[in-house]
């Protein structure tokens, strides 16, 4: 590859739009969309601009009225659904979950793509404990999830998370030097300020140690600028912005996109926008 030439991206939308109420009424419009290899990119907006919206047609979960989803230059549609498990892990922004399951099931779910026959492995419940201990729940595996905290129930679904995209040698598998593809759907909501960072600096790591791509939905403007490569920004279902944390993270541009006045200044400890409420 020579140096002017650009990476395909992981991930790419065009023209995608998503409507209800029989057509009448359109959550998104016309979303085009690239993510590059080993992003952090970030979706923002305010309530009911269609982030999560976006998230379920980029994962498959809706299908869009109009416009198209190709992930690693292939249609969403023709991925086959084990080996793309394999690959892409999704953390949605509700897990309902009523069995009386431990920690360690939970997260013990997320390695059946990598199973033969769904027979779990002791490698399996090594990788297992370990993304526990990652997301702060060492000594967790045996607690019932239905009695843990709902902060503490979103880091066991970021564990199994971590466990589904680690590559297992049960199968063989060709995609195993594929980096990841990974969608957390406000992986923050429920935590607590250590918390948030603490899933966000996982995030990181996976995209510098792994080379992961890694999209998330986040409410925080701040943990945005911090945090993420590329920003886009949403309004009535429409992208009205896109870039770095510094071009999309402007005073004129959030005041229209929130409707709320906000002044923006730099961090006076990290290199990145600092939003304010005004």
């Amino acid at each position: 590859m020579n140096a002017t030439s650009v990476p395909a991206p992981v991930l790419e939308a065009r023209g995608l739009s998503f409507a209800v109420d029989r057509g009448r009424t359109f959550l998104l419009r016309q979303i085009d969309l690239g993510v590059q290899p080993g992003e952090l990119h970030v979706i923002i907006g305010r309530n009911g601009a269609g982030k999560s919206t976006l998230m379920k047609v980029l994962t498959g979960e809706l299908r869009p009225t109009e416009g198209l989803v190709d992930l690693w230059q292939t249609p969403l549609r023709e991925h086959a659904p084990r080996r793309l498990a394999r690959r892409r892990a999704v953390l949605a922004q509700h897990t309902d979950l009523h069995f009386d399951y431990c920690a360690l099931e939970v997260v013990l779910l997320g390695r059946i793509p990598h199973q033969r026959n769904q027979v779990e492995t002791e490698e399996d419940v090594t990788l297992a404990v370990d993304c526990l201990a990652r997301v702060g729940l060492a000594g967790y595996e045996g607690r019932d999830y239905l009695t843990l905290s709902g902060g503490e129930q979103q880091r066991v679904h970021l564990a199994r998370v971590l466990a589904q995209i680690t590559p297992g040698s049960a199968l063989p598998d060709d995609d195993a030097a594929t980096a990841p593809l990974i969608f957390l759907d406000e992986p923050t909501s429920s935590l607590d300020l250590h918390h948030q960072n603490q899933v966000l600096e996982i995030a990181r790591g996976l995209t510098r140690d792994r080379g992961a791509t890694v999209i998330a939905v986040l409410h925080d403007l701040n943990l945005a600028a911090r945090y993420a490569d590329k920003i886009t920004l949403l309004s009535a279902g429409r992208i009205v912005a896109g870039g770095t944390p510094d071009a999309v993270l402007r005073e004129e541009t959030l005041r229209n996109a929130f409707q709320h006045d906000v002044r923006v200044q730099r961090h006076p400890c990290l290199d990145c926008p600092l939003v304010i409420s005004a």
